[in-house]
């Protein structure tokens, strides 16, 4: 089943249209902790915090992807509503082979320097060889981790979220029962770990490629044969950079987590961390996979020029987002116990630092929504600059200093707290970008919207 992008969107048609993309993000951020799981369990904490301390890095590359897929997805989506079919085909195409190049080159690189990085992370000398395992077996599957990135929004403006859905099902089930038999039966640690990410990653990326260029894509989007056009990569790689940016500070923040971490508790403060990530990031992905739903449809009625409807969007967004995240914060406070047992109930004083620390940090759950919204918003009106001003100042500016502040007067708690705060200073500045570089959604007032040629060559 296919879903346009065209037509006014109410309550019910947001819903509708958003919960592939929600479904998709989810199930991958579901089977991206079972790696957690399998190895805090049954390869021990030691090798729990190496796996935890070169995420960050990892996820730094493979968000070249995201950059990639939102800024394109956005783009794509504008020149359909232009009536420039064609056109949106050659720039998926040409995104497509560029993300698949980009990740064989920074998966080389970055296994050749694994070593360099470990040391660079802050990695001991019992974390050290963990570490270096599995970043270069994850570089194998780099270039299928980017292009899974970049599909996930590009999923959307095909109108075809549902196809993100199943892959995300297909390529968690290939992780999950890999770890199952790598980790648990074979006892093989990290190495199972990084083997069976691997596997869900090349599977996740490349047979959309197959997808979309055989007969039985019904989509709206086709890979074809066409020259590299560079304005329109920069234009893309431009207009995605918020969600690198983004996710270049949020791993640096996670970086320096660590690294005060290790200074205030040890190896402990990691591995309770980690598992603020993990369900973290799922309760995350449910914000995520809404941005990656809405950017496409608010791209398309910008190219369209129909501003109402972009109002309209801003509307249900805030209230959908709000309603989200008191619920979310909710649950957290509810589960933070039995979670914190699901992943580190083997070490009793572990599993309490965790819970101490769930029930502080996951109260950002109530604000950061709606910050990410603000990102995506402006990634659909094709104004990468203020999406990326917006999520670098979320993350590298308020976030990391708090990191590194609130320790100083509040210890431990401060380390813990530093997300909710963060996200609470940027929800002002957030609103100040709404009012200041996108009026015409919060006025009467038509403005010109126009940013790019609408020539079709």
């Amino acid at each position: 089943m296919n879903i346009e992008l065209a037509g006014h969107y109410g309550y019910r048609r947001v819903l509708k249209s958003v919960l592939p993309s929600i479904g998709m993000v989810l199930i991958t951020s579901i089977y991206s902790i079972v790696d957690g799981f399998f190895v805090s369990n049954y390869a021990g904490k030691t090798a729990f915090a190496a796996v935890n301390l070169t995420m960050p890095v990892i996820m730094l590359v493979g968000s070249l992807g995201l950059m990639i897929g939102t800024g394109g997805a956005a783009l794509t989506a504008k020149l359909k509503g232009e009536g420039y079919q064609n056109k949106a085909n050659r720039v998926f195409s040409m995104l497509t082979f560029f993300g698949l190049a980009l990740g064989v080159v920074t998966g080389v690189l970055l296994a050749i320097a694994a070593p360099i990085i470990s040391l660079w992370l802050g990695a001991d000398e019992a974390m050290m060889n963990d570490c270096v395992v599995y970043i270069r077996l994850v570089m194998i599957g780099m270039p299928g981790f980017v292009l899974q990135m970049a599909f996930q929004s590009f999923y959307m403006a095909a109108e075809r979220p549902q196809l993100g859905t199943k892959m995300s099902v297909v390529a968690g089930l290939t992780n999950a029962a890999l770890d199952a038999v790598l980790v648990w039966a074979f006892d093989m640690g990290v190495t199972g770990a990084a083997l069976a990410t691997t596997a869900g990653c090349i599977v996740g990326g490349f047979f959309p490629i197959y997808y979309f260029r055989s007969k039985h894509n019904r989509g709206s989007l086709h890979l074809v044969r066409t020259r590299m056009l560079w304005p329109y990569v920069r234009k893309a790689c431009a207009n995605g950079l918020s969600e690198y940016v983004g996710n270049i500070a949020m791993n640096v923040v996670g970086v320096c987590y660590n690294l005060q971490l290790m200074r205030y508790l040890g190896e402990d403060g990691v591995a309770a961390f980690g598992v603020l990530m993990y369900i973290g990031f799922i309760f995350v992905a449910l914000f995520i996979g809404y941005n990656i739903g809405i950017t496409p449809i608010i791209g398309y009625h910008y190219g369209a020029g129909n501003v109402r409807e972009q109002r309209s969007l801003l509307r249900k967004s805030l209230v959908v987002i709000g309603m989200a995240g008191a619920v979310l914060t909710l649950i957290s406070e509810l589960l933070a116990e039995p979670l914190s047992q699901l992943f580190v109930g083997y070490d009793e004083d572990l599993k309490q630092l965790t819970v101490d620390a769930f029930r502080l940090y996951m109260l950002a759950m109530l604000i950061c929504g709606w910050n990410m919204f603000v990102s995506a918003l402006f990634t659909g009106l094709n104004n990468g600059i203020v999406s990326a001003v917006s999520s670098f100042t979320r993350t590298l500016v308020f976030e990391l200093a708090c990191v590194w502040l609130l320790p100083l007067f509040f210890g431990i708690d401060g380390i813990w707290l530093s997300w909710p705060v963060a996200e609470l200073v940027s929800l002002f500045f957030c609103a100040f970008l709404i009012f200041r570089f996108a009026p015409q959604l919060v006025s009467r007032e038509k403005v010109d919207c126009t940013d790019i040629d609408n020539s079709d060559s």
